[in-house]
């Protein structure tokens, strides 16, 4: 199956001045979405290059189509890995628990493959392609500050040049907020702070035609155990391995419990060390590729149910909702949400002038239920890759009956998602778990709960 680029530029929002703050993969996705369409397009970055930290990531066939619709999907091919498929094994045994193929049937089912890629050559592919569609990209300025002009017909955006610290005020119709987790404009919708899941990711790449160990690996591989797990995947045409080493803090965990606050450097290489123990001798001969003087602690947000600031402000992205990585779905949010606005912007251009206001609630209205139930999906399925005890044996049982009778089903709500849809508009519903997760408590939460009751951190249930 080739994928040819596609990307025809159109002209439906000619005439129409767009801010975005940020320059990670949603702030350059958004600009290239909106500049396709023939939109004004400036992107404020405050680094003074385009940069992502880490390394590989995952994207779905939802987002192959993204980057395909953009003119992207053979570069961004050739510049990653198209793994096989996916392979689940148990941490403990190195057991075969859950193979899925992304063999014709699946491209069939869901329009497209399966794609790996390096976050910096994806982020490097999406801004060459906005600069390319028309989009200013500036770098070294940050985004500080935003308001309804006087008139409540468009946005005053204040600015801040890195070099000299200087300011000023630059006007557009609209501004979206692709800021990150520590957004400048979440807090005008939500007080809020990001909720640590005790779980810490240590990543390492190295030359993969050169490991021996290694030889012949055309999949991703992800080994599940009791409060751990490991990844393993190709990248840049099989030259690059990636690998993905996360596990819960011990120190994280017992500050929770006992509600103190946590030590800044909980997840150190001290509990690293100590993490894998009880873990299969493959992936414990593996630990030595990771990257000791970095490690990340994994958080993300509660959903956000409204990204409106305001009729002439959006937040998006990370901004809107950062996951936990489990699901591995951030990449394609971040690249949903700059399409779902764009292609809405633009139909709402053709029909006449565009509504700002009316553009950005149908927005927040198809993404925030849909991206909510990424996230607390991403929680529970993290939760039950950690499980220990019985729990783990009827885990792996449930893994493998999935392969018998077929996996797809519990995909299609994830991979099958087209934003012109609007599914979620039409039943926000389907941003909820399904019926028999109802009852489901995310772990920090059932923790948190006990503690304010006044359970003592001796009688916590974890």
């Amino acid at each position: 199956m080739t994928y040819m680029s596609t990307a025809t530029p159109t002209t439906e929002l000619a005439g129409k001045k767009i801010i975005v703050s940020g320059g990670g993969i949603g702030g350059a996705s958004t600009a290239l979405a909106l500049a396709l369409r023939g939109a004004d397009v400036t992107l404020y970055e405050r680094h003074e290059e385009f940069k992502e930290v880490g390394a590989g990531l995952q994207i779905g066939p939802h987002g192959v189509k993204i980057l395909e619709k953009w003119g992207l999907g053979d570069k961004a091919i050739q510049a990653g890995y198209l793994p096989d498929d996916m392979q689940f094994r148990d941490a403990v045994t190195a057991e075969n628990i859950l193979t899925m193929k992304f063999d014709e049937t699946f491209r069939e089912r869901y329009g497209a493959p399966y794609l790996v890629v390096h976050r910096s050559d994806l982020l490097n592919l999406l801004v060459e392609a906005g600069r390319e569609a028309g989009a200013d990209l500036v770098n070294g300025v940050s985004v500080v500050g935003g308001e309804e002009n006087a008139a409540g017909d468009g946005v005053d955006v204040t600015i801040e040049h890195r070099a000299d610290g200087s300011v000023e005020t630059v006007s557009a119709d609209l501004l979206v907020a692709c800021d990150g987790i520590h957004s400048v404009f979440r807090p005008k919708i939500v007080q809020d702070e990001p909720v640590p899941s005790a779980y810490v990711a240590y990543r390492g790449t190295s030359d993969l035609p050169n490991d021996p160990d290694m030889q012949g690996l055309n999949s991703v591989v992800g080994y599940i155990g009791p409060r751990c797990h490991f990844i393993q995947y190709p990248l840049r045409q099989g030259e690059l391995l990636n690998q993905v080493a996360v596990f819960q803090s011990p120190r994280y965990l017992d500050a929770l419990i006992g509600g103190t606050d946590a030590p800044e450097d909980w997840g150190n290489n001290e509990e690293f060390k100590n993490a894998f123990g009880h873990t299969n001798d493959f992936l414990q001969g593996r630990l030595g590729h990771m990257w000791l003087d970095q490690w990340w602690q994994m958080a993300d947000r509660e959903p956000l149910t409204d990204w409106v600031v305001s009729d002439h402000i959006l937040v998006m992205g990370d901004a809107a909702h950062p996951p936990l990585q489990y699901i591995a779905s951030g990449a394609v949010m971040a690249m949903e949400d700059g399409e779902t606005l764009a292609l809405y912007a633009s139909e709402a251009a053709s029909e006449g002038d565009v509504d700002w206001g009316s553009v950005v609630r149908e927005v927040s209205d198809e993404r925030a239920p849909r991206c909510g139930r990424i996230q607390t999906t991403s929680r529970f399925w993290g939760e039950m890759w950690h499980v220990d005890g019985v729990a783990r044996h009827v885990r792996n049982e449930a893994f493998r009956q999935a392969e018998r009778g077929g996996w797809f089903h519990y995909a299609d709500w994830l991979w099958n998602y087209d934003p012109a849809r609007r599914d979620y508009v039409n039943d926000p519903a389907l941003g909820e778990l399904p019926e028999g997760l109802k009852d489901w408590e995310y772990n920090i939460h059932k923790i948190q709960r006990q503690r304010d009751a006044g359970v003592s951190a001796e009688d916590i249930t974890v």
